[in-house]
């Protein structure tokens, strides 16, 4: 989905973000592979062991100032941290100070991009404080007996379709 263009200019930022995190700490980095099949509505995702980055093409396509600003730098930036520090939160101190002191990004640690185009199909369900949509991999979960609480009011989701409240 995804041109050689997008894949370049992807890649090119990554290389960057390397080049600054191997001059600021003095020493090399590995550099990963590179995938554009993420689904769903992560913008991208840094998998620490097999040293891989995976980009969303429709998020991309949709919002590339964005992800060449802030989310190459974010998923670098978690890569970096493992291969310095090993196993830490993946937001913790040492990710916030690679973003911030080696990539002059802010630390956000989600995105608002628009997602209405890669949510899929959503169900309603209800707490005693609001309504919540809930995706249909854990809408199946409570068909099959999982339960989800609300982290406002800790009551647990029901199924609004059910006329449950």
């Amino acid at each position: 989905m995804l041109s050689l263009d997008d894949k370049k200019a992807l890649q090119v930022k990554g290389e960057d973000c390397f080049i600054l995190a191997e001059c600021f700490f003095d020493r090399p980095f590995k550099r990963p592979a590179y995938l554009y099949n993420q689904r769903g509505k992560s913008a991208g995702t840094a998998h620490l062991q097999r040293n891989l980055i995976k980009f969303n093409p429709v998020l991309f396509k949709q919002n590339q100032n964005e992800f060449l600003q802030q989310v190459v730098a974010h998923e670098v930036a978690h890569l970096i941290t493992y291969q310095l520090y090993g196993k830490v939160r993946p937001h913790g101190k040492e990710w916030q100070q690679v973003m911030i002191e080696v990539f002059n990004c802010p630390a956000k640690t989600t995105h608002n991009l628009d997602i209405k185009d890669v949510i899929g199909q959503q169900f309603e369900y209800q707490c005693l404080c609001t309504s919540h949509q809930l995706t249909v991999r854990r809408h199946n979960k409570v068909l099959k007996g999982a339960k989800y609480l609300c982290k406002g009011c800790r009551s647990t989701l029901k199924p609004s379709f059910l006329g449950e409240s």
